[in-house]
């Protein structure tokens, strides 16, 4: 099992174990804030599933039926997640509004605060995790599990002042009203992970800063070659995918312009851990002359 899946198996044992600390502060305590709390971490372990799923998907092989391999299912783990992320902040909504209609005192909330901090705790150490490796692993399922995850972390820690002021206050109606502020805040985090995984599914080209780097790898590289035009780029899980063309004098032979190819296609792999390269060659009269890297 590689360090990808490792990760993705170890959200989905964390997220059982906080799941089940923030459901014990609910019961604890009656909160509705904390019960908001809990719902959230059910949409963590279902995502962190549909994470690891997605992500035994997405490195299979390239085979006759997908050509171009599996990589996309990440994005679509990340889409579902967005999803779910939704579907968790309306329940909240609901379990809010019964709360503000009927509100009624804390059991044990002291108790239940300190259950609740130590599973925020054990959140806050994972979602560094999820978002340091996700980057460096180029997974977006990883990525969007910590950016969920870190949105758990911010609304717990406002859930915890918000229970502390319904303590202090004696005013219970601050419970159901806080859960409606985290609904509110969960619906934010999941339309941004949402919108950021349709990017990639719709063959979004990748960073500008990434762009500037293949750009430049070309031109050291293509020595030999008169320019490169019609440079396109996308992304797909961990997977990038270039196309080119480039164009030689006329008089050059395959094999010396195979040379050419085979040199930047190196290059570019030693700059991007994953990466799918199609050179297309043309002569010189292809050359366009603007808007073009010229070499």
């Amino acid at each position: 099992m590689n360090r990808t899946l490792k990760i993705a198996l170890g959200s989905i044992i964390v997220g059982i174990v906080v799941l089940g600390l923030k459901t014990l502060a609910w019961r604890v305590t009656g909160s509705v804030a904390l019960l908001s709390d809990a719902l959230e971490s059910t949409v963590n372990v279902a995502t962190a599933l549909a994470a690891l799923i997605a992500i035994r998907i997405a490195q299979r092989p390239a085979d006759q039926s997908h050509p171009y391999g599996h990589h996309k299912a990440e994005f679509l783990s990340a889409v579902l997640e967005g999803v779910m992320i939704i579907v968790a902040a309306l329940l909240i909504l609901e379990e809010a509004f019964q709360g503000i209609m009927a509100p009624r005192p804390l059991d044990a909330p002291m108790e239940g605060l300190l259950i609740n901090v130590a599973a925020s705790a054990i959140n806050a150490g994972w979602c560094w995790v999820l978002l340091n490796q996700g980057r460096r692993l180029r997974s977006p399922a990883l990525v969007a599990d910590g950016k969920h995850l870190l949105s758990d972390v911010v609304t717990s820690a406002g859930v915890i002042v918000g229970v502390l002021l319904a303590i202090v206050t004696g005013h219970a109606i601050l419970d159901p009203i806080l859960a409606a502020v985290v609904a509110v805040n969960i619906l934010w985090s999941g339309w941004k992970v949402m919108t950021a995984s349709l990017g990639g599914l719709m063959d979004e080209a990748v960073s500008d800063d990434m762009l500037h780097a293949i750009r430049s790898t070309i031109s050291d590289q293509a020595e030999g070659a008169i320019e490169a035009h019609d440079l396109r780029t996308r992304h797909a899980g961990s997977m990038t995918f270039i196309d080119f063309h480039l164009v030689v004098d006329g008089d050059t032979s395959v094999a010396e312009a195979h040379v050419i190819c085979d040199r930047i296609e190196a290059a570019l792999k030693r700059r991007l851990d994953d990466a799918q390269i199609t050179i297309h060659v043309e002569p010189e009269h292809k050359a366009k002359h603007s808007g073009v890297l010229v070499l």
